[in-house]
């Protein structure tokens, strides 16, 4: 190992992330509250929700990344896990509501059309910003420590661990799509009115939003890097690369393995919680395996394994998609397969593998 493989980034590191920093927590502020709708440089509110909106995903593919590109664990159900945390935020926007809603009951509108009388058992105090906050953090991380738990023990992996991710995030789906469940059903949550008693749609809430999300993804980029450059990131990649072998070392590969993709869909759901409340709607389709299997593309493009290059790819096929899904709706679908092969063909390492190549 150099002197400088430890450190978590070099002195040009530091810069490209500082500017980064001060664009977001600066520049973009200014130009979407202080300067005039009228003027060319006002940042609109489409564009703070369109950058937000790519930020979640940018931590959502910071937590691929840790799985897949440093523990070697493919995993195509981070969708689920995203998901979990919106709902779980959902729910507390939703109570939020109160009666604003059309039939101007405590209940959602949802619960009161299909006539529920009372909130269900899992909407036990959801009325609170804390058990919110907990559960976006406890349901995905949970999930992924039992599931996680007995996947590893068996010693599933590759993409058998791959399919059974999927299966399950498909099951979820279903599951969530019906309406005895209590999570909207088909329509899920939408149409929020405040988050902690503010409301949510005023330019000046939405910018807190933006913010927030930029500072825990500088934080996840920064906690990603400081995990990889770490021992257990160091015993990580040599599990990714020969797990027999570090298990004959006398390591115990399945806590390793555990823990990286517990943390992994804790992110995801913390991001997913962020989320809700900028887009303004969780549904079951964000449980769609196809979302999962797009996040893993994020990754590949920006270039597995370098933390940096998921931001990268989460940025450039998010952007890619918002073009394509405005200009030729039909196309995207075919474009995001295009973008995939064309990088597996002449860029195996992801955009930020072929800087790399380039600067050396």
């Amino acid at each position: 190992m150099s002197a400088t493989s430890g450190r978590l980034y070099g002195r040009k590191g530091w810069v490209v992330l500082g500017v980064f920093a001060f664009i977001l927590f600066a520049i973009f502020p200014v130009l979407s509250l202080k300067i005039s709708p009228d003027s060319p440089l006002h940042l609109s509110q489409y564009w703070v929700t369109l950058i937000g909106k790519i930020m979640c995903y940018a931590i959502v593919a910071i937590a691929m990344d840790l799985a897949w590109g440093y523990g070697g664990i493919l995993s195509l159900g981070h969708g689920l896990f995203f998901a979990l945390g919106g709902y779980s935020m959902g729910m507390y926007l939703m109570r939020q509501i109160g009666r604003e809603g059309q039939y101007q009951s405590d209940l959602p509108d949802f619960m009161v059309f299909l006539d529920w009388k009372e909130f269900p058992w899992q909407w036990w105090n959801t009325d609170q910003f804390w058990w919110a906050a907990l559960l976006v953090v406890l349901v995905p991380g949970l999930l992924a420590l039992v599931f996680g738990f007995f996947a590893f023990r068996s010693r599933v992996k590759g993409v058998y661990f791959s399919i059974i991710t999927q299966a399950l995030t498909f099951a979820a789906m279903l599951l969530f799509f019906r309406n005895a469940t209590g999570f909207g059903g088909n329509n899920g949550f939408t149409d929020f009115k405040r988050i902690l008693g503010l409301p949510i749609t005023t330019p000046e809430t939405r910018m807190v939003l933006f913010v927030c999300t930029g500072f825990f993804l500088i934080g996840t980029l920064l906690l990603g890097r400081w995990i990889v450059t770490s021992k257990f990131g160091r015993v990580l990649a040599a599990i990714r690369d020969a797990e027999t072998r570090v298990a004959f070392c006398g390591y115990n590969t399945v806590h390793y393995k555990l823990a990286i993709f517990t943390l992994s869909a804790v992110i995801c759901g913390i991001a997913g919680a962020l989320y809700v409340p900028q887009v303004g709607i969780i549904n079951p389709s964000e449980m769609s395996p196809a979302n999962s299997i797009e996040i893993a593309i994020w990754v590949a493009v920006g270039g597995r394994g370098t933390l940096g290059g998921a931001i990268v790819g989460a940025g450039l096929v998010n952007y890619a998609k918002s073009f394509f899904t405005q200009v030729f709706p039909e196309y995207w679908l075919y474009a995001l397969g295009l973008i995939f092969i064309l990088v597996t063909l002449f860029l195996p390492q992801g955009v930020m593998g072929f800087f790399n190549r380039k600067n050396k």
